[in-house]
This record gives C-alpha cells, structure tokens and sequence, in this order.
C-alpha cells in the first residue's frame, strides 16, 4: 500500500529521484480564428509518440536557489520507502509571477507520479491532500501551469474541476526543446 506525506526540504534528494516522464501522443493544438479576434480553437491532435522528461526542467534541490519556499508545501509518495510521487504547492513568493500578486492563491508549481505507478490514484491522492491543505491554509485559488503537449496531465485537471482560463503561446520559446509549445494556465477555485 502507498503513502502520502506532507515532507520538508530534506526529503528534496528522494523527491528528484521520481521520474516526471510525460508520454506524448497528442497534443493539443490552439488556432486562432481571425487573429485571434474571433477567438481560439483547441483541438487535439495526433502526434508521434516521445517521451518528455520534465524532470531536467525542475529539480527540488534547486527551489531554494530560486525561491523563498517557507510558505511552500511539500508532499511525496512511497510504496514502502521506495519514493513513487511528489508534488509542490507553492504560495504566494517574491519572484513567482504566475500569481501575479494575488495572496490569496496558490500555485501546483510540480507534480509527478513515477513511470510504474500511473494511472493508480497516486496523483489523485497527492492533490486530494494538496487541495485539502490549500483550503486549510485559506487560499481562495489554485493555480495550475502545463503545456498543451501534457494532454494527460491537461484532462486529469479538468476532471479536478479546473477551468482552463489563460495561454501563452510564447511562455517557452527561449527554453531550448520546448519552442512552439503553449502554457496553459488553469485556475482551480478552492472556496
């Protein structure tokens, strides 16, 4: 049987230890309609298949380096003390301008599930737990950022009740990899 804890900083090296492999079969792809003055259209489309591992993108170890996490949560997975999942709520930050000033947000700044243990609730239960504790800590919002080519992780936010409510089609054109990809921004609301 797995468990879910809340961690501190010193579970960091266990946490980069889980794979954040996302398997890419399609995507979804935005057009605009006139310029974009008639609006967007999301459709998904086929694509061949790659694995992505977002895991070289964010390292635990290296959120200090970047933040002040003080108010941030950390929790993690285990099927005995083998770390299977991990995941970060992070409040409100200097520097951490998807909250965009709001303190009464949070962002789910990194979840991951490792590659055998999916589709077996383990991300279901680290958000379940997330969700609980944001409410606890009286945040109204929480925010969620994925790339449109995580249609995976794009439909299991939507299950959650998420609305996806902003993209930014050049949020990673200077990140080597990731060029034409499209964050997508979805906001959960919590209270």
């Amino acid at each position: 049987m797995t468990e879910i804890r809340e961690v501190d900083k010193t579970y960091f090296p266990l946490y980069d230890e889980v794979s954040q492999n996302v398997e890419i079969k399609s995507e979804y792809i935005v057009k605009r309609i006139n310029n974009g003055l008639g609006g967007f259209v999301i459709e998904e489309k086929s694509v061949d298949y790659r694995v992505k591992d977002l895991g070289k993108y964010e390292r635990a170890m290296e959120f200090e380096k970047q933040f002040d996490i003080s108010n941030w949560r950390f929790y993690m997975a285990f099927d005995g003390e083998t770390p299977i999942g991990a995941m970060t709520v992070a409040g409100p930050t200097k520097g951490l301008d998807l909250l965009q000033g709001r303190n009464d947000a949070c962002i789910l700044w990194d979840i991951r599930v490792a590659d055998n243990y999916k589709h077996m609730g383990v991300g279901q239960r680290m958000f379940d737990l997330g969700v609980k504790n944001a409410k606890s800590d009286g945040y109204k919002m929480m925010m969620i950022e994925c790339q449109n080519n995580n249609v995976t992780a794009c439909n299991f936010y939507k299950k959650q009740g998420a609305l996806l409510d902003k993209m930014d089609m050049h949020a990673y054109d200077s990140e080597p990899g990731c060029e034409g990809e499209v964050q997508f921004i979805w906001y959960l609301k919590l209270q």
